[in-house]
């Protein structure tokens, strides 16, 4: 903005009196240092709304102001404007008619953005404004996440499919902007709240996918991504200490990052395909560990595992399919247990989160370093309470079994689909009747389910056939309010923000040891677990779903296989 046009709005929105001159000045001293214009330092500063601010100037100017978020642009219309272009003077096009070229702008009244722009279009431009934040957005949305990057590598370097399968990444003249391309996905990603990010060759396109709330959700990029794959995929592999060269076999690793002040670890898995490698990065989130009560669980739920876990020995079995929060509800339970008056050993595949005041082993079965092994060598260190990431043989069961038997408090999981298909499971492993009602404690099935996002909640009638799927299993088609998100910038549209969790408590009273002795199938003890007040997977969810939590679609969504 030139300082005429500086001065002149200055004097407009004191004549006006927007702001004080006291403010105004101030603004103006903040404003050389940072290069900013006047505008966007007095709404930074606080001292003027930006839709104030776009309504001095539309009038001052004669220009429209346009809601972005309510419009969609044609992707023919980007071609106009490169994305780093777009990014650098922040603007962006949004429509073409015959000659003329729409461009919205936060501050078109600067000469220097008109004439660069004049520059590199032969179409006249037709200038409207929108909020700047609204610009960004836009920007990211339709360009793609590290668009500039992209077009910058694209004038500067040459494909990476050119480059030999053996070269250092870090000599390719690129690497600095791959690397600054992966930090602005990671960078992303975190924003979104994604738990993982999918990089995945398909034909003559790379698909870049974030998991949010257990979901997964496309995110736009540029079209010339799939010429640098190889270089993405190398340079992930440098961070993660892998062989770059090595692309017919899967690879593992992990690394770390500090995205906005938060300390990420980074798990790293590669797929080899037809098209290349797939990529799937976990971000894990240490300063993100849930205590017991920030799970979802009902009070009477929280008691009773608050009571079983003060117990000195015995299993408590945590269940579910993989991504359903057992892992969680493994640590937020160590956490509470974790005093300095005991001792407490894991054994891990991987290690997720690192405790103080726990000594964590990392299971490396590449040097024979198994669950079973390792927790032989742990009950040399003489625990109070161990915790297996996952009973996967009859092998470790059994050590399991015999470590609970022996005065120890043993935490760990399963993969069933309900808490009684548990007991089925150590039975089909080879685990005997006696020692399953001799060592286990109590059971958990759970699942992860989306909350209703809280600034865009509506009541809604429900879906009667969602509905009838659900009550023929609670006894009860009856629905006070049943609240769903219609989607807003907050929730990334989706209508759902945050997950917490529904849970299945089977506690092995004397009833429930005599059908496992008896060898009774998973459907009866299920049964009488019902009949003595045991709150199913469905159930708890139908109490969020009262609560106002959750909606019946995400809870069928979950629990499929317990509303079938």
């Amino acid at each position: 903005m030139s300082t005429t046009t500086q001065a002149f709005l200055g004097r407009l929105l004191l004549e006006k009196k927007i702001v004080t001159e006291a403010q105004l000045d101030q603004a103006l001293k903040e404003q050389p240092p940072t290069g900013e214009r006047l505008g966007r330092v007095l709404v930074r500063l606080g001292y003027l709304p930006e839709a104030v601010l776009l309504t001095v100037l539309s009038e001052h100017l004669g220009l429209e102001i346009v809601d972005l978020r309510a419009r969609e642009i044609p992707l023919e219309v980007l071609r106009h404007v490169p994305a780093k272009f777009a990014l650098f003077y922040q603007l962006i096009p949004i429509e073409q008619q015959n000659d003329v070229l729409t461009v919205c702008a936060c501050h078109p009244e600067d000469v220097y953005v008109r004439d660069a722009l004049a520059l590199i279009s032969p179409l006249r431009i037709r200038w409207v404004l929108a909020a700047g934040q609204d610009i960004q957005d836009a920007i990211r949305q339709y360009y793609g996440v590290g668009a500039d990057t992209i077009d910058q590598i694209m004038g500067t370097a040459a494909p990476a499919n050119d480059i030999p399968a053996s070269a250092d990444i870090e000599e390719i003249d690129s690497e600095a902007s791959i690397g600054k391309f992966i930090n602005q996905i990671l960078k992303e990603a975190h924003d979104k709240r994604a738990t993982d990010i999918h990089i995945e060759p398909y034909g003559h396109e790379v698909r870049i996918r974030y998991r949010v709330d257990g979901v997964l959700l496309d995110t736009r990029v540029p079209t010339q991504l799939w010429h640098f794959k190889e270089s993405i995929n190398s340079r992930i592999k440098i961070m993660a200490d892998l062989n770059i060269a090595e692309k017919r076999l899967p690879q593992d690793g992990r690394f770390k990052v500090k995205v906005n002040g938060a300390d990420l670890d980074l798990r790293v898995s590669f797929l080899p395909t037809p098209f290349g490698q797939s990529a799937v990065i976990r971000l894990l989130n240490n300063s993100q560990l849930l205590s017991l009560p920030e799970l979802g669980l009902a009070p009477d739920d929280l008691t009773t595992l608050r009571r079983i876990l003060q117990k000195p020995h015995g299993i408590v079995f945590v269940t579910g399919p993989t991504g359903s929060g057992k892992t969680t509800t493994l640590y937020s339970s160590l956490y509470e247990l974790n005093r300095a008056e005991r001792k407490i050993i894991t054994i891990e595949d991987p290690i997720e989160y690192q405790l103080k005041g726990i000594t964590q082993v990392q299971v490396q079965p590449s040097i024979g370093l198994s669950f079973a092994n390792g927790l032989r060598s742990m009950l040399r260190h003489d625990p109070d309470i161990m915790m297996v990431g996952e009973v996967r043989d009859e092998e470790t069961a059994r050590i399991a079994v015999q470590i609970a038997l022996t005065g120890h408090l043993v935490l760990s999981t399963l993969h069933t689909n309900d808490a009684a298909s548990g007991i089925t499971r150590l039975l089909d492993m080879g685990i005997e009747p006696y020692l399953i009602t001799s060592a286990v404690e109590c059971f958990v099935a759970q699942r992860l389910v989306r909350r209703v996002c809280p600034r865009c909640r509506q009541p809604v009638r429900a879906d009667p056939g969602t509905v009838r799927k659900l009550s023929r299993k609670i006894g009860t088609a009856d629905i006070p309010s049943v609240f769903e998100g219609k989607g807003c910038e907050f929730c990334n549209f989706t209508g759902y923000y945050g997950r917490e969790g529904i849970y299945e408590f089977l506690v092995l009273d004397p009833d429930i040891r005599a059908l496992i002795l008896e060898r009774a199938s998973a459907g009866q003890i299920r049964a009488r677990a019902m009949q003595q007040g045991m709150q199913t997977l469905v159930e708890n969810g139908w109490q969020k779903i009262k609560d106002g939590i959750t909606s019946p679609s995400e809870i069928l969504r979950v629990s499929q296989q317990e509303t079938g």
